[in-house]
This record gives structure tokens, C-alpha cells and sequence, in this order.
């Protein structure tokens, strides 16, 4: 620095230090929280990239673990038919058995059946 800037630089300071001494407590006070404002608003705009950086690789990691699920998932194992058979008679054996595979003598006295189911509700009860 040469002579000229350091002299220019001391008038400054002094001129500061009289302007701050001169000056009312309500614009000093505004002045202070639009230097507060100022400092906040900075470093908002700093914490965005932050963000970026730390969601890039999260959200990376996160493809990978659902490409990994994707390929190791096991293939779903047909079932033979005899076994899907087998299942469908267990569901049916609870079922009455249908109209043309039953006997027809079944049918003919439905009377005596009401009859006898509700003779036989009666006896249990006693």
C-alpha cells in the first residue's frame, strides 16, 4: 500500500467511528437486524447445494437396493396340477354334493331330514 491509500484508509476509519457515534439507537437498531437479515438469506442459500450433494448419493444407493431386489427376487414356483386338485377337493369335500352326482333319494323325503334335525337340536338341549 502506498502512502495515499493509507491515508484515505485512516480518514474512512475516522469518519466511521464519527458516523456511528452521531447516529440514533432506532437506525442503528434497523441497521443491525438488516445485517442479521442479510447474513441469514446467505446462508440459506449456501444449505440448497448442501442438500444436492447429500440426496445424489442417498438417492443412488436407494436405485440400487431396489435394482438389487428386483433381480435376486425368487421367480414364483408353479404348482403341479395333482396338487391344485388336491386343494380343490379339500375346499369342496365341505360343500353338499351337487344336484347330478348326489343320489336322487336324497331329495325325495325333505320333510323327514327338517324333521329329524330339528328332533335331534331338542335332545341335545336336554
Amino acid at each position: 500500500m502506498n502512502s495515499s491509500d493509507k491515508q484515505f484508509e485512516q480518514r474512512a476509519r475516522a469518519r466511521y467511528q464519527e458516523a456511528i457515534q452521531s447516529i440514533d439507537p432506532v437506525t442503528a437498531g434497523r441497521l443491525r437486524a438488516a445485517r442479521r437479515t442479510a447474513l441469514e438469506a446467505a446462508t440459506v442459500q449456501a444449505s440448497p447445494g448442501h442438500r444436492a450433494r447429500v440426496l445424489l448419493p442417498v438417492g443412488a444407493l436407494a436405485a440400487m437396493a431396489l435394482a438389487a431386489l428386483i433381480v435376486w427376487q425368487p421367480s414364483p414356483q408353479p404348482q403341479p396340477e395333482n396338487k391344485q386338485a388336491a386343494a380343490t377337493e379339500q375346499e369342496n369335500e365341505y360343500l353338499p354334493p351337487e344336484a347330478d352326482k348326489a343320489d336322487p333319494g336324497l331329495y325325495q323325503n325333505l320333510d323327514f331330514y327338517s324333521w329329524l334335525a330339528a328332533n335331534n337340536s331338542d335332545q341335545t338341549k336336554r
